[in-house]
C-alpha cells in the first residue's frame, strides 16, 4: 500500500470518529392536483367497465373508492347505488346500431340468410372470446363529454364533485426472459447467489382505468387521469383474479387520492456534523 493511500485512510478514520451522525425527519407537502375548494361532498357515480367476467369493475373501483374517501378526503362522500354507467351509454349511443356496419339495400336479406347456414370457422376451432377490448371500451366514452346528463345528476345530488370514468381489468399474458437467484457453492464449498435467466410463460392482469372528475354544477369535467398497471405470475400459480385487481389498484390509489387532498412525503435527511 502506498504513503499516499494510507494516509487517505487515516484521515477518513480520523473524520469519521470526530463526525456525528444525525437522522433528520422531513415532510414534503405536495400540492392538490385539482382546487376542490367549491365542493362540499363527492358522488362516485360509477364508471364504464370491461375486460374479465370474473371481476365486475365497476362496483369494486366504486367501493373502493368510496371507502378509500371516507378516510383520506375531507368531502362527504354520497351513499348513492353505483349506476350501470356501460348500459347508460349503450343507450345514449343507440345501443348496437351504432356499430352496425352499412348493408346495400338488396343485400340484407342474403347476407342474413348466409350467417344462419354458414358456422364461422374460428367460432368452431378456437371458440369465442366476448371480452370487451379497451379500444372497444373506447367507444363508449362520449357519455362523459353529456353536460346534460351529468350537470341532471349534478343537481340531484346537490352539485357535487363527480367522479367516473372507465375501468378494464382483463386477463394478460407474456413469455420472456425471467431473472432469479440461485444458490450456488464454489469449489471450496463456499455458498453465493447467482442470476439465472430462464425463458417463462407468465400469466396475469392489466388494469387500466381513466378517471375522470365532473363539476356536478355545470357537467363540463374539470380534470382526467390515465393510469395503466400489468402484474404477471409464473403460470404454476394460482391467483384469484379479484387478489390480482386489489393489488393494481394499491399502486395507483395514491396518485388518485392525490387530487382531492394535500398529500405528504415523510422521509428523513442525514447530516454530519
Amino acid at each position: 500500500m502506498s504513503a499516499k493511500t494510507l494516509n487517505s485512510l487515516v484521515c477518513v478514520a480520523l473524520l469519521a470518529g470526530c463526525t456525528t451522525i444525525y437522522e433528520v425527519p422531513i415532510e414534503t407537502q405536495l400540492t392538490p392536483k385539482l382546487d376542490i375548494s367549491k365542493f362540499q361532498r363527492v358522488l362516485i357515480a360509477g364508471f364504464v367497465s370491461g375486460g374479465s367476467e370474473d371481476v365486475d369493475a365497476n362496483i369494486e373501483t366504486a367501493r373502493l373508492l368510496r371507502s378509500q374517501l371516507r378516510r383520506n378526503s375531507e368531502l362527504e362522500v354520497i351513499d348513492a347505488d353505483v349506476m350501470p354507467l356501460l348500459e347508460i351509454a349503450d343507450e345514449q349511443l343507440g345501443g348496437a346500431e351504432r356499430d352496425a356496419p352499412a348493408v346495400p339495400d338488396g343485400f340484407a336479406a342474403a347476407e342474413s340468410n348466409r350467417a344462419d347456414t354458414e358456422p364461422d370457422e374460428d367460432t368452431e376451432q378456437l371458440g369465442v372470446d366476448d371480452r370487451m377490448t379497451e379500444e372497444e371500451l373506447e367507444a363508449y366514452e362520449p357519455i362523459f363529454a353529456n353536460i346534460g346528463f351529468w350537470r341532471d345528476l349534478g343537481e340531484e345530488y346537490q352539485n357535487p364533485l363527480i367522479l367516473t370514468g372507465t375501468v378494464y381489468f382483463s386477463p394478460h399474458q407474456r413469455s420472456g426472459v425471467v431473472t432469479s437467484e440461485r444458490e450456488v457453492y464454489d469449489s471450496f464449498g463456499r455458498r453465493r447467489t447467482a442470476p439465472v435467466r430462464t425463458y417463462r410463460d407468465r400469466r396475469g392482469f392489466v388494469l387500466s382505468p381513466k378517471f375522470i372528475f365532473i363539476d356536478g354544477e355545470t357537467g363540463a369535467t374539470v380534470y382526467t387521469e390515465r393510469h395503466r398497471e400489468e402484474i404477471l405470475y409464473d403460470v404454476s400459480r394460482n391467483t384469484p383474479a379479484l387478489s390480482s385487481y386489489f393489488e393494481l389498484m394499491d399502486r395507483l390509489l395514491p396518485s388518485v387520492l392525490g387530487a382531492f387532498s394535500t398529500q405528504s412525503i415523510r422521509g428523513t435527511r442525514t447530516l454530519l456534523r
